[in-house]
């Protein structure tokens, strides 16, 4: 039987993971909406879905695949 400290701190980070999901969620819609000047309209809304859809995961796909690369960005 699982105690119940053992179970507030597994709680405790699920809630943790989701507040990290939200901000990574936060800052990729701002990036691509403020800083993704050359990217398109179309590419705007799927990096957005991919965002909302996979959370953290999604975040960190965009940071390797567009933000690291910086090939949207103005120089």
């Amino acid at each position: 039987m699982v105690g119940e400290g053992t179970m507030f701190a597994f709680m405790g980070i699920i809630w943790l993971l989701g507040l990290i999901g939200l901000i990574a969620l936060i800052w990729v819609i701002y990036d691509v909406l403020t800083k993704q000047t050359k990217m398109n309209t179309g590419q705007k809304v799927i990096w957005i879905l991919v965002a909302l859809f996979l959370g953290l995961i999604g975040a960190i796909i965009y940071y390797f695949v567009v933000k690291r690369e910086g090939k949207y960005e103005e120089t």
